[in-house]
């Protein structure tokens, strides 16, 4: 019997993932309880020493060939079948399918978990649309839950990855996420900002954006055209009238015209 046999047994057994201070103290209690001159030998049993064990037993694994796999979770070590026997397992299992989730809702877990604790106006600030629905779906599926209430008018709620996703997507901490450095430095539209912007842009009474208010007699000026009225333009026009003798005639012009026509 060997160390790395007992704690390829323990992890097995264990109904939950088991750390390495676990197992160690359950080495040490066992071999206190054993007489045997083996189990004296692992009365001290530190997490480091477990820990080697573990190394040795997954390398041990992969290079048999076992379908099986040792991974470390957030709350520590269990044992996980290989991908490469997922169709056999699902011809054994086949109302264990697994649930997919849509390109809505990844983009909003990946936001939890990058930025998390996030608020959910702060979500929406992101993709631009209402996230009620999904984050309801990812609280259904232990993937996200309600860690507090932000420092923030009306005490919105923040949003936190459980450790069913530590567990899900293989992820001991956050800082294992790929590029977490490099995502979370990236600046990322928040509720408070649009407001900020929205607040900025409105039109201030009596500044350069805000609308003067005209009063004009007609059609607008055009550009470059003044505004102000255009002189009255007048014609002297005469019309006869229907006798074909002009209106108001003059004496002078009268005696002209009985003159002319004796001449005639």
């Amino acid at each position: 019997m060997e160390l790395i046999h007992i704690v390829e047994a323990l992890i097995f057994a264990a109904p939950e993932p088991i750390s390495s201070a676990e197992i160690a103290k359950a080495v040490r209690r066992a071999a206190g309880d054993l007489d045997d001159s083996f189990a004296h030998q692992l009365e001290n049993t530190s997490p480091k020493e477990i820990e080697r064990a573990i190394t040795e037993l997954s390398e041990r694994l992969g290079q048999s060939g076992s379908p099986l796999e040792l991974r470390e979770g957030s709350s520590g070590w269990r044992f996980f079948t290989h991908s490469d026997y997922a169709d056999w397992i699902r011809a054994l299992l086949p109302e264990m399918r697994p649930e997919r989730l849509s390109p809505a809702a990844l983009e909003t877990l990946a936001l939890v978990a990058y930025r998390q604790p996030i608020t959910k106006a702060d979500i929406e600030a992101v993709r631009g649309v209402s996230v009620d629905g999904t984050i309801q779906k990812l609280m259904d599926r232990g993937l996200v839950h309600i860690g507090g209430r932000a420092e923030l008018p009306g005490r919105p709620m923040l949003y936190e990855t459980t450790e069913d996703f530590m567990e899900h997507f293989g992820v001991k901490d956050l800082e294992d996420l790929p590029n977490a450095d490099e995502l979370r430095k990236v600046e990322l539209p928040t509720a408070q900002s649009e407001e900020e912007e929205a607040d900025e842009g409105a039109p201030v009474e009596g500044s350069e954006d805000s609308p003067s208010e005209v009063v004009t007699s007609g059609a607008p000026a055009e550009e470059g055209v003044s505004a102000e009225p255009k002189p009255e333009i007048t014609l002297d026009i005469e019309i006869a009238p229907e006798n074909g003798e002009p209106e108001n005639e003059t004496p002078e012009e009268a005696s002209q015209e009985a003159a002319n026509e004796e001449s005639t």
